[in-house]
């Protein structure tokens, strides 16, 4: 598999080709799969986007954007990308690495010098593939009000870092695999102590303006955020909307921004080329990072996760936060990427499920094995993955 993805971005720095646009087949297809996934999940509104060789070929939203104001989803609908935000942090960091300013073999205490001495076997890589062995800061019992990471509550860094640094670690950096937020969190204070700027001002002046992704921004339930979508949970299935957070649990670097379908083809075609970073940083970020001794086929790169389906890479991730759920799959050897958000929380929403399908339904080699066949000559409700 690792022959394949080199292959595959070596195939990436070709000039990307002209996008076929999807025929009226398939876009019907894909409107009744999506609609009925919608109502199987019970979802108040999905935005999808479609992008090949990084440019749209389908891009619109389905159901609504705000339930109490009937108001419906488009294409140029705010949503928050939960931990798809992960790829933009990574990014931000390895663009630090270029720079010379930090290295990915660097003990995190030379970034975090308050730090225990059981943080200096960690590196920056460790914390970028979740090979660090801390433990997780996000828990219930961690956030309730008055616990020391009490959700409703406004941290400095120096502060959060220092109720991190009281966490247990689960294993010896490098020695396992465990996804764990505490790694981006502490990845977004090391952005903001190296560059000089908070984590989402970095983003903003060094991947948002320049690829004209204008509505992609940090979270901000102050601000007055245009198009932008509520967000819900259900609760013994009622839907509600979501719980209110502290601005600093809405700024970390772990899952927190704003951003559409439309910015996101910006992204993705910024990742064909060296836009943003050289294809050496991509590759590695695209190549599981290895544990424990070993070198994986499969598993997880920084802030991406890589596997195949059928012969063919993919890179991708999936996210969730109050209320909203999100899933990106770039199929490099088919040059396709899937977009799709959500506003519902991620015990009703499956995102990355619609997002495998409407891949099927462009791609038939996409399938995958063990799920039932999404084709154009079986969509029907009762047919439906």
């Amino acid at each position: 598999m690792l022959r394949i993805l080199a292959t595959s971005l070596m195939l990436m720095s070709a000039p990307p080709a002209i996008a076929t646009p999807l025929t009226a087949e398939q876009l019907s297809a894909i409107d009744r799969y999506v609609t009925s996934q919608m109502t199987r999940q019970q979802l108040p509104g999905l935005a999808l986007g479609v992008y090949r060789n990084g440019h749209t070929v389908l891009a619109k939203g389905y159901g609504l954007a705000n339930v109490e104001l009937d108001v419906p989803m488009s294409a140029d609908s705010v949503l928050q990308s939960g931990s798809v935000g992960k790829s933009f942090t990574a990014t931000a960091v390895m663009m630090l690495v270029e720079q010379g300013k930090v290295s990915l073999d660097d003990s995190i205490r030379q970034y975090f010098p308050e730090a225990p001495a059981s943080w200096a076997p960690i590196t920056v890589a460790n914390l970028l593939s979740h090979t660090s062995g801390l433990s997780a800061y996000d828990t219930p019992e961690l956030q309730k009000p008055g616990a020391p990471l009490d959700i409703r509550q406004d941290f400095t860094d120096a502060q959060l870092t220092a109720a991190i640094a009281k966490l247990p670690i689960n294993f010896k950096a490098g020695e396992g695999w465990a996804y764990e937020n505490t790694n981006f969190v502490l990845l977004g204070i090391l952005i903001h102590r190296v560059s000089g700027q908070p984590y989402g001002e970095f983003l903003q002046h060094r991947i948002f303006t320049p690829l004209g992704m204008t509505s992609s921004r940090v979270i901000s339930d102050l601000d007055l955020v245009p198009n932008r979508v509520s967000g819900y949970e259900k609760v013994d299935g009622v839907l509600r909307n979501q719980e209110w957070v502290s601005p600093t649990f809405n700024a970390t670097a772990d899952g927190t921004l704003y951003f559409t379908v439309r910015d996101l083809e910006r992204w993705d075609r910024a990742l064909y080329d060296e836009t943003l970073l050289k294809k050496a940083s991509l590759r590695k970020m695209w190549t599981p990072y290895p544990y424990a001794g070993k070198q994986r086929a499969q598993g997880y790169g920084f802030g991406w996760e890589i596997r195949t389906i059928n012969g063919h890479p993919v890179v991708e991730h999936g996210g969730s936060w109050q209320g909203f759920t999100s899933s990106i799959s770039r199929y490099l050897d088919d040059r396709l990427t899937v977009v799709v958000l959500t506003n519902l929380d991620a015990e009703h929403s499956y995102p990355e499920v619609i997002g495998r399908g409407v891949a099927g339904l462009i791609e038939p080699g996409l399938n995958e094995p063990g799920r039932k066949k999404t084709s154009l000559s079986i969509i029907s409700p009762q047919n439906l993955p």
